[in-house]
């Protein structure tokens, strides 16, 4: 289904031939979501990078239960995808999203089945974590996924960019960790990796626990983003070159280093290395590496080198 999808979106994007603006345009203001998803946008904009991009402009991108179970779908596809080596995420129209669309969900969470308190428990547990999937996909898929965040990001969408590799924004885009404004605790990713992201515990609570806005410049400054851009055009630019830059290096020592990357956090020092030494010992044996040297003795750049696919 996948590569059905990616032809589809080459031949209507033509690859890398085009202008870098005109790519740019693919990018930002796709004719709609791709077949056979309903809120997703997929496409290949460059050699090796896949645009996933949030497509309900007319609600806001907020998700409804296709998306939940559209993203799962998409970056299962992605991450066993040879010809992917970067994902790149954004939102179609005025902003990123305004989170979980409650109305579309509120039968499936607010009356879930069951009748009795044992077995309507069991069934809202099911349904959580069903969800939590949805983010979960994208910290497990073995691509770096870079996110592009424009406007406001509500609720749904911080769980979303939290489970991302590199966080991108916008100087008007704003950020709110909305849930306990609407009667319950955050429950799909963002009390959890929030904390991991940015260093401050006090200002991940107080985040959590006001629901207030953080606005651009102190997204940047408490390492919840690393770049912020002037505008849309130029946020997408700059993500584009940026997965570029990854696409353009080893895919086993780019997806070898995300994936140690992430165990590393959620272990100790000690146990992070061993990993690492078991990842290495086969990971090492690849031609990449004397490739990659051969071309940094020839003063060549990495992305010069024709790599396998993986």
């Amino acid at each position: 289904m996948f590569s059905g999808i990616i032809r589809s979106a080459l031949t209507k994007y033509a690859g890398s031939g085009l202008p870098s603006q005109t790519v740019l345009r693919a990018m930002s203001s796709s004719g709609g979501p791709t077949p056979p998803y309903t809120s997703l946008a997929v496409s290949r904009p460059a050699p090796s990078v896949t645009h996933v991009e949030l497509h309900r402009p007319e609600k806001r991108n907020a998700m409804n239960k296709a998306f939940w179970r559209e993203m799962v779908e998409c970056f299962n596809e992605i991450s066993e995808d040879p010809e992917c080596r970067v994902v790149v995420v954004s939102g179609a129209g005025k902003i990123f999203t305004a989170g979980i669309d409650i109305m579309d969900l509120a039968g499936e969470v607010l009356e879930p089945k069951g009748d009795d308190t044992a077995r309507i428990s069991f069934s809202l547990r099911k349904t959580i974590t069903k969800y939590q999937e949805t983010f979960s996909v994208i910290e497990r898929c073995p691509k770096p996924v870079v996110v592009a965040v424009h406007g406001a990001c509500v609720g749904g969408g911080v769980d979303l960019i939290t489970a991302c590799d590199i966080r991108l924004c916008t100087q008007d885009a704003w950020f709110q960790v909305k849930e306990v404004d609407i009667g319950l605790a955050a429950d799909v990713g963002t009390l959890q990796r929030l904390p991991k992201v940015i260093g401050s515990r006090s200002l991940v609570n107080e985040l959590a626990l006001t629901a207030r806005k953080m606005y651009a410049d102190e997204a940047k400054s408490s390492g919840l983003v690393s770049r912020v851009f002037v505008d849309k055009e130029e946020m997408m630019a700059g993500a584009l070159e940026l997965a570029g830059e990854m696409a353009g290096r080893s895919p086993v020592a780019v997806q070898g280093t995300k994936i140690n990357l992430i165990y590393s956090r959620d272990h100790s020092v000690a146990e992070g290395l061993d990993y690492m030494a078991t990842w290495n010992m086969s990971m090492l044996q690849t031609q990449d590496v004397m490739k990659s040297a051969q071309a940094s003795m020839e003063k060549k750049s990495p992305k010069t080198v024709a790599f396998s696919k993986l």
